[in-house]
């Protein structure tokens, strides 16, 4: 577990300045205009964000609505009993559960994890850990199968919520490791 924890670390420190040194390198080998790239991305992004609107507006209310209706509180307690087999702490399951509906929402629940527990205690750092491992699943899919038009999502959902749930629990795996 020492060895892991040593690689980990090591992986940590030089991912993201190895990420930016390559970025420009790898446009400058590739003859890219970046600045140009940027604004036509930047001139698309802003159209999209026109097209989302309604369905931004539609899954943020929903979200309002299921947060402030109590059903995240009640399933959580629904849940928790088999999340403690695995050492998940109670605790970070609203966190968890809000994440793949809102990303804001979750920021909110991990705020007040950090604040009640601390920003260093393993609750603190496994909800933020989950917040960088895991995406909003809904928000995600209205947004972009919204300005694209399709309605039949088929399996995406479902995969969605598996790559999250791997997030969780490879996030519960982390953690104890480096600090549990």
């Amino acid at each position: 577990m020492e060895l892991l924890k040593n690689v980990i670390q090591s992986i940590s420190v030089y991912a993201i300045p190895l990420f930016f040194l390559l970025v420009p390198i790898l446009a400058i080998v590739k003859r890219v205009k970046v600045y140009e790239e940027f604004v036509e991305g930047a001139k698309d992004g802003f159209k999209v964000a026109i097209r989302i609107i309604p369905y931004l507006v539609a899954i943020l209310v929903a979200i309002g609505m299921f947060r402030a209706s109590g059903a995240l509180e009640l399933l959580t307690g629904w849940i928790a009993p088999l999340t403690d087999l695995i050492g998940l702490p109670a605790e970070a399951l609203p966190a968890a559960m809000m994440r793949p509906l809102s990303g804001s929402g979750t920021l909110g629940l991990v705020t007040e994890l950090m604040n009640q527990h601390g920003a260093d205690s393993f609750i603190g750092r496994f909800a933020s850990t989950i917040y960088g491992s895991t995406e909003t699943t809904f928000y995600v899919l209205a947004v972009y199968f919204g300005s694209v038009g399709i309605k039949r999502t088929r399996h995406a959902i479902a995969a969605g919520l598996t790559a999250d749930l791997a997030g969780i629990l490879a996030a519960l795996f982390i953690c104890r490791v480096m600090f549990g």
